[in-house]
């Protein structure tokens, strides 16, 4: 682990509100999609496989925004980089609203999912600008604004989709885009480069370099893929089973069920202090449990009303639990590479979201609701298996120093 040494400085609190709000207007653009995919298969004539791809696409657009954008933050002023990136978001939210038909919406998709990344380069912006003892705070306060902006992001698209259809949810949300990127531009402050500046090509061969030197990245790496993957099956499969019966519910009433998943935004406070308090580890596997209770609920009991939101209120409580705790540890462990960390990171954690979504939509058309639960379970039960070896990697790893 390298040494930070910068002045101990937190941002101003209006600055991690204000990158809260961003980050979670940012990420809004993967979701828009999510609680519509029923509604876009009836109007496209796709199938349900297919309406889940558009997920998957735009999840992969993620993934190559994380490996060749993100990585800028580590010698491009990221308060430049984060309204340009902004201004591709707001474009490409309008490149949809205007899509001719299915392929064109793919591409849409793709781009996307590739200019959200913005979120993930304010996330390290802000574990950059805060003291060593106030950063798992700090980043647990910008997390929870980008879990916010999951949740509202799922009830905007439903309730606008009902109201005005489809293509204004995308053409709403890139003036909201637009708009943000005029504010981040004179709001966000300058932040000092930590490491050597380094030729872009050398920036993403050092991302493999990370991945073969940080076994603690690693680890984390496995938590949050396994997790997401359950996560995104359990969200994509969602509006399958509301729309059909015996709920029948509109798109509003299932992006609603989207702010159920605030128990993430608290699970965010919680993990964030619970990191600063150094019980990381405990965390940890409970917040896995926790996720892991959640699909076992939810897919013995499908036509269960209590049991969905119950399962949905302690699935996303879990899960983000897990990305803060990860999330906080792995940025102490290269200041300088924060941004790179975060596309290894991100990427292989998006790479599992991708995953999921695809299969999803085949678990859905084979085994229905309970198959895609069993899926998603038995993901989580690996990670808290993993878990397990924790301790004992630790200590290979510390005789192996010694």
């Amino acid at each position: 682990m390298r040494e930070d040494t910068r002045p101990a400085l937190t941002p101003s609190m209006p600055i991690v509100w204000l990158m809260a709000v961003a980050c979670g207007l940012s990420v809004g653009g993967l979701y828009y999609a999510q609680p519509l995919v029923d509604l876009l298969a009836r109007t496209l004539e796709i199938s349900s496989a297919a309406a889940a791809s558009i997920i998957t696409v735009t999840q992969l657009g993620f993934v190559a925004g994380l490996v060749f954008l993100v990585p800028l933050g580590d010698f491009f002023n990221r308060r430049r980089l984060v309204p340009l990136v902004s201004t591709g978001a707001g474009l490409s939210l309008a490149c949809a609203a205007l899509a001719p038909g299915f392929e064109g919406f793919l591409v849409a998709s793709f781009l996307i999912g590739l200019t959200s990344t913005a979120a993930q380069i304010m996330v390290p912006m802000a574990a950059h600008l805060a003291a060593d003892d106030q950063r798992g705070a700090v980043v647990g306060r910008v997390m929870s604004g980008l879990l916010i902006g999951i949740l509202l992001a799922r009830a905007f698209a439903g309730l606008i989709a009902d109201l005005a259809g489809w293509r204004t949810v995308f053409g709403a949300a890139a003036l909201l885009m637009l708009g943000q990127a005029l504010v981040l531009r004179r709001m966000l402050p300058d932040t000092e480069q930590i490491g050597e500046r380094l030729r872009y090509g050398r920036v993403l061969r050092s991302i493999g370099a990370l991945l073969v030197e940080e076994p603690l990245l690693r680890r984390r790496i496995v938590y949050g893929t396994l997790g997401f993957a359950g996560f995104t099956i359990m969200w994509t499969s969602l509006p399958f089973l509301l729309a059909r019966a015996p709920y029948g519910y509109s798109e509003t009433a299932i992006g609603l069920f989207s702010l159920l998943g605030a128990a993430g935004a608290v699970g965010a406070s919680l993990a964030g202090s619970l990191h600063d308090a150094g019980r990381n580890r405990a965390g940890t596997a409970a917040f896995i449990v926790a996720a892991l209770a959640a699909f076992v609920l939810m897919g013995l009991a499908p036509h269960s009303l209590v049991a969905i939101v119950i399962g949905i209120l302690l699935m996303d409580l879990g899960v983000q639990g897990v990305q803060i705790l990860n999330q906080s540890t792995i940025y102490a462990l290269r200041p300088e590479a924060r941004s790179r960390i975060t596309t290894a990171y991100m990427g292989c954690f998006f790479m599992g979201g991708a995953a999921g979504s695809l299969v999803a939509g085949f678990a859905v058309d084979i085994a229905g609701w309970p198959g895609a639960m069993a899926v998603a379970g038995a993901l989580e039960a690996g990670a808290l298996v993993f878990w397990c070896t924790e301790r004992r990697a630790a200590a290979s790893a510390s005789q192996g120093r010694a």
